[in-house]
């Protein structure tokens, strides 16, 4: 598990050209507005609420909620009042935190990556 300042993820499992991931984002938390330039992730609540937001489309996050997030799409989610646990699966030639280019960040990492 690699904790971060809104929550943890820990990776669930992995194989060419695809990563599996557990995201939990504590509640009143969430993570830095961002874009990816090498994968595309697909995301599905499954427990917990929040809002996602993708491409400058907001969407309420409840269990079974999935949202797909295009190559290249500034995408962000948020917890509400309870934490929000999401299963992330990224596909793509690059499945690093290195590919995450932080927009915005509550966190002061905007510049970094990781």
């Amino acid at each position: 598990m690699v904790e971060r300042p809104w929550g943890w993820f820990e990776t669930l499992g992995s194989g060419e050209g695809y990563l599996v991931k557990r995201l939990c984002i504590r509640s009143g938390q969430r993570i830095s507005l961002q874009r990816h330039l090498h994968r595309l992730e697909h995301w599905v609540v499954v427990s917990g609420s929040g809002e996602l937001e993708c491409a400058g489309e907001r969407l309420s996050a409840t269990p079974g909620t999935t949202l797909l997030v295009p190559c290249g799409a500034i995408h962000r989610a948020s917890a509400g009042s309870d934490d929000l646990l999401i299963v992330e699966v990224q596909r793509g030639s690059l499945l690093s935190e290195d590919d995450i280019e932080r927009l915005e960040d509550d966190y002061q990492r905007a510049a970094t990556a990781g």
